[in-house]
């Protein structure tokens, strides 16, 4: 192949892009409660060893550019759309004037916002640091994102703990500093109740983010579990207005299995908003986009949401890859993103009503028939035959992802 100029790459990439095929219309992808950040797609392609790739995009090219792929929700931190010299200023409602004028101009919402205590030199030491100052800039951080939600008409607020641990132990006290960082959520849940009266508004769903690792040595609510054990410690005034925000690649990297926090959350009625990536076990925070590493893990997180009535956002939490240009990024990235996402979703339908899914599950749950309660090797020989279908369970689902289901077969030339 000849080597492609400049002015003919992008032809080139939307050309294979159209060959792709499989490509949902914006008008199907707006019927998913799809939300996309303006971190993701304002990302400069940097990281911790790595220059930035790409150039910062403001909001409004980030709300239109949603618009045209069918994105229907846009969310935001609060310090991705104000320096810290505006936040809580005159600029701030200012910049928020704009945000609400865009989005109302593209057709968008905003589903979510949520307080950057994590970044700043000033939360070095974590949002809930033994200096009370520090303790009380946090409670004006998350009031005021609490506000914003609020004039944006949000739905949900949400919170990464992520500096909040430390690096060696006897450096804090692991029981002060939770009650601190409770202290925090309680100011932040007590002036949604008095904003959303004041506006005439539900308050916001107030959801926690949980993160095994980074950027402390050891972090206090590693995992959503952990996340459930703090709601439920006693220390919140209102935990009714506290839940999750799982994130996917989160609560994979520390080895566990993202279905079962997953479902743990349901079984808790916590689950409510929901962040969309993928990565690798035991790895650093990556935030490759939904499908591309795990697609039959993905399918069955969604057989277990669909099952269970989920119908939180699904927040492309990710990095669009650091090869990838400021034009590729709404091109290529967002779009295949979100329909990844939408036929992962159908599948799922697909999978629940499978006839072979269905009387194979059926038969599990009848179980063998009537035999001694008290005789485990009878209970054993009853239904020894009918576990069989736990391994062809798996495999029907691999033949759902693969399309083998329909036919399609591999063969090699002899």
């Amino acid at each position: 192949m000849k080597p492609v100029k400049p002015r003919d790459q992008q032809a080139l990439v939307a050309r294979l892009m159209d060959a792709c095929g499989g490509a949902y219309k914006p008008k199907q992808r707006r019927k998913h409660y799809i939300t996309g950040p303006q971190w993701a797609a304002s990302y400069e392609g940097h990281a911790l060893f790595h220059a930035p790739t790409r150039h910062a995009v403001p909001f409004e090219t980030v709300i239109a550019e949603y618009e045209k792929i069918g994105i229907g929700y846009w969310c935001t931190h609060d310090t991705d759309v104000l320096t810290y010299d505006e936040v809580g200023k005159d600029a701030q409602w200012e910049t928020v004037g704009r945000i609400r004028k865009s989005l109302k101009k593209h057709g968008l919402k905003c589903s979510m916002v949520t307080t950057e205590t994590f970044h700043h030199a000033v939360f070095a030491g974590g949002p809930a640091s033994e200096s009370p100052e520090i303790r009380e800039y946090a409670k004006f951080r998350m009031e005021n994102t609490v506000a914003i939600g609020h004039e944006l008409g949000a739905e949900f607020a949400v919170y990464w703990p992520g500096s909040l641990g430390y690096f060696t132990q006897g450096a804090v006290e692991e029981v002060q500093t939770l009650t601190w960082y409770a202290e925090g959520m309680n100011h932040a849940c007590e002036a949604d109740i008095r904003i959303a009266k004041e506006k005439g508004r539900p308050t916001l769903k107030h959801c926690m983010e949980a993160k095994p690792f980074e950027p402390q040595g050891e972090i206090l609510l590693p995992t959503s579990d952990a996340m459930l054990t703090w709601i439920n410690s006693g220390l919140l005034t209102h935990p009714e207005m506290v839940g999750l925000n799982p994130e996917y690649l989160h609560e994979l990297m520390w080895g566990g299995a993202p279905r079962a926090a997953l479902a743990r959350a349901l079984m808790a009625g916590k689950l409510w908003h929901f962040d969309i990536n993928d990565g690798y076990r035991l790895k650093h925070d990556v935030d490759i986009a939904v499908g591309l590493v795990n697609p039959l893990d993905w399918l069955n997180v969604l057989v277990l949401l669909r099952s269970h009535g989920y119908n939180g956002p699904f927040n492309l939490d990710y990095k669009p890859p650091r090869t990838t240009s400021n034009w590729g990024v709404f091109a290529v990235s967002f779009p295949t993103a979100v329909d990844r996402f939408i036929t992962l979703w159908e599948m799922a339908g697909e999978l629940m009503a499978d006839k072979v899914m269905q009387e194979a599950s059926a038969a599990l749950r009848a179980g063998g028939g009537p035999c001694d309660p008290r005789d485990a090797t009878a209970i054993f020989e009853a239904n020894k035959e009918l576990l069989n279908l736990h391994e062809l369970i798996a495999h029907r689902i691999f033949q759902l992802l693969v399309g083998a289901h329909r036919g399609r077969t591999y063969s090699t030339k002899k």
